[in-house]
């Protein structure tokens, strides 16, 4: 015969300020358990989505990034040479050779300081490869001008970023014509400029950062690598597709985040459990003859055992999915932090995702059964007799 659910429901309903107090506990643990797996996949989405199916990048073996990467401009011109690469209109290759290079500003008057931020010198060809890229305010700017275009994020959060306003790099000044959305992707925490511009600007001769291409159908690429792999004279150079490059430039900071924010859960989480355990022994203690006459009614240790677990179990739920709510929260905040792969700032949102709701459940569940167990067995454990005569 099985406790009635409802009975611990009014348990709870009872002890009002203890089951709050375990709640509050366990609601805190969770929001910072979700918070950091969001900030974690926040990344991963924002550089994920930066890249695109249809487009592979060629960098330097073995380099980090596109700013630690050098194509000097006669491979540059092989890769040009190549089969599989779509064409434009006017029967060019498809391809953008770029430079990308880190600069300083200043960051709004609210926030202070100053942070790191990427400028890409780009070719049309490489704003055709990028079709998420549109512009919201001014133009786009002028082919052999010292004119720049900056992402959305760069727009919000630094001081000398609206149109018409110039900012000073690479020993000139730059102005800005425009202000684009990339659509959340990386592409909103950089500066856009014309290639040939940008590259005498940072001393890029004969050379460039990487080389995007547009392969004439998506199964090409095994076809296009082989190719590229025989060739001796690029065997300095890798190519890979676009999205598993900037998945590859994520998977560091993601992991870095999430141990560091795990290693901090888990501690507070050890608050939290001993909360919750707290809040049963009280409960067990203030509920010795209650016990004692369940046992007299005819209900087993077992019976016992788990209704004062459900008890432990339904404060956990009722936490997590408060701290989990609340962390939803978060979604409407955009922070940024350095991205490992370029050394400048990268944007990006809290994100949440079915994954991460599953496992801060399951999280609050552990915490529930862990904090539980021992005052459900102690209950479990009461002689019937001696429960009886604590009246």
């Amino acid at each position: 015969m099985k406790i009635p659910f409802k009975y611990t429901l009014r348990n709870l309903k009872t002890r009002r300020l203890t089951t709050a107090l375990t709640v509050t506990g366990i609601a805190a643990v969770v929001f910072v358990f979700a918070a950091v797996l969001m900030m974690a996949y926040g990344i991963q989405k924002t550089l994920i989505e930066t890249g695109s199916d249809d487009n592979i990048i060629a960098l330097r073996k073995a380099a980090t990034g596109e700013i630690t990467s050098i194509i000097m401009v006669d491979q540059a011109n092989i890769l040009s040479t190549f089969p599989n690469i779509a064409k434009t209109s006017d029967g060019k290759p498809l391809l953008s050779k770029e430079i990308v290079a880190v600069i300083n500003l200043s960051y709004s008057e609210k926030k202070g300081g100053i942070g790191n931020v990427t400028v890409r010198g780009v070719t049309a060809e490489g704003i055709q490869l990028r079709p998420n890229v549109k512009l919201v305010e001014g133009r786009m700017f002028q082919w052999g001008s010292r004119e720049v275009i900056v992402g959305s994020s760069i727009h919000k959060r630094f001081q000398g970023t609206n149109v018409g306003e110039k900012i000073k790099f690479g020993g000139d000044q730059w102005t800005i014509v425009g202000w684009f959305d990339a659509g959340g992707s990386g592409f909103d925490s950089e500066i856009w400029g014309d290639e040939i511009q940008l590259a005498a600007a940072f001393g890029y001769t004969g050379a460039y950062s990487s080389i995007l291409i547009r392969l004439d159908r998506q199964d090409a690429f095994e076809d296009f690598k082989n190719g590229f792999n025989k060739d001796l004279r690029l065997q300095t150079l890798d190519v890979k597709r676009e999205k598993q490059f900037y998945a590859e430039q994520s998977e560091d900071m993601a992991m870095f985040i999430r141990i560091l924010g795990i290693v901090v859960t888990v501690i507070f989480s050890l608050g939290a459990m001993i909360g919750a355990m707290i809040t049963m022994y009280a409960a067990v203690s203030n509920r010795t003859v209650e016990i004692g006459t369940l046992r007299a009614l005819g209900f087993r240790r077992r019976n016992v055992l788990a209704a004062f677990l459900v008890e432990s179990l339904v404060l956990s739920l009722i936490g997590g999915s408060a701290g989990l709510i609340l962390a939803s929260f978060l979604q409407f905040f955009n922070i940024s932090m350095i991205n490992f792969g370029s050394f400048s700032e990268l944007a990006f949102n809290f994100s949440l995702s079915p994954d991460i709701v599953i496992s801060s459940l399951l999280f609050s569940v552990a915490m529930g059964i862990i904090g539980g167990f021992l005052p459900s067995v102690r209950a479990a454990r009461l002689n019937i007799v001696e429960a009886l005569r604590t009246s």
